[in-house]
């Protein structure tokens, strides 16, 4: 029995939760799954399993190897299927990461209908505000809101959002609307930021860049937060535009200061490995791409310079 065999056998016990199952799952004797895991664990030199009476469990060195052979056998499975041609049949295990309000609305939605496609893959979901290096988290892909660095990464751009300034209709009402960004330390705001002190918003004007201070009454490091007082009426806030991409199209939230937004973000999904991805990474990638499009293809657009000016030319032609 080889090494690749031991690594089967161990991944099947590991999942089985017992030798038993494993050795039905596999359709061989519990003696020969019982000897295969003493000879992986004399080779290796260290204990992957303990085991109880009732129980088997992973040490933590058992752990690490599992993501490792889980790993080696779907590449395994991915040269076998490049070298038949065969790619009908997507198995392994994906590891993606996305920021956390996005990967909830937008990327869990795609992975399980992809999921439910190829029900022989499995997939790993981290959702984090931080980016994360895919080598040393273990993962396969990654959705990224920013300006992507030079890298041997594989993007794949599917879409753009801008950084927006809303607040509620009612509120708008009471206050007033700001014309310029230099007017919002006269208005409540929300803010987003993972520090201590207020960050400044930074804007793009006709005088080139603007950095505003908000008057922040409520400073929280998620920004359903800033999007749950605008909602009520608490205030401005600024996010994302797929944030609130629903409220204003339903009303609930109006967006102000729009002529003074910066350069809107690139959405990409990264991987690894370029063609020599496997098969299951390069097929969700393309999958993914689509249907983000296609879903971000209702997220509010930034005003065309043409469309900007022709409103003026309406205004002018009102005010005359």
């Amino acid at each position: 029995m080889d090494r690749l065999e031991w690594m089967r056998i161990f991944v099947s016990v590991a999942e089985a939760g017992g030798f038993a199952a494993a050795a039905r799952r596999l359709g061989i004797s519990p003696p020969v799954v019982t000897r295969a895991l003493a000879q992986l664990e004399a080779h290796l030199g260290a204990s992957v399993l303990t085991r109880t009476t009732r129980k088997v469990r992973l040490t933590d060195a058992g752990a690490r190897y599992l993501e490792d052979c889980r790993r080696v056998l779907a590449e395994l499975e991915d040269i076998e299927a490049a070298v038949s041609g065969d790619y009908s049949e997507l198995r392994g295990a994906l590891g993606i990461t996305a920021s956390v309000m996005f990967g909830r609305l937008y990327v869990t939605p795609v992975l399980l209908d992809f999921l439910a496609l190829h029900p022989e893959l499995s997939a790993r979901v981290v959702l984090s505000d931080r980016v994360l290096d895919l080598i040393d988290e273990g993962l396969n892909l990654a959705v990224r809101i920013a300006k992507l660095a030079d890298s041997s990464l594989t993007a794949l751009r599917v879409g753009e959002v801008r950084r927006v300034v809303c607040a509620s209709p009612a509120y708008l009402r009471k206050h007033g609307v700001p014309q310029s960004p230099e007017e919002l330390v006269d208005f409540d705001c929300v803010v987003f930021g993972h520090e201590r002190a207020v960050p400044s918003w930074t804007f793009e004007g006709k005088r080139g860049r603007v950095s505003v201070r908000p008057r922040a009454q409520l400073l929280g490091n998620a920004s359903e937060i800033g999007i749950a007082a605008a909602l009520s009426g608490r205030g401005l806030t600024r996010v994302l535009s797929y944030m609130v991409a629903r409220e204003v199209r339903a009303g609930r939230l109006r967006l102000v200061l729009e002529d003074y937004e910066p350069e809107p973000l690139p959405i990409h999904i990264v991987y690894r490995e370029g063609r020599r991805a496997p098969a299951r990474v390069r097929a969700f990638a393309d999958y993914a791409a689509q249907r983000l499009r296609a879903d971000l293809a209702g997220t509010p657009r930034a005003k065309r310079p043409e469309l900007v000016r022709a409103q003026a030319s309406v205004k002018r032609l009102v005010r005359t």
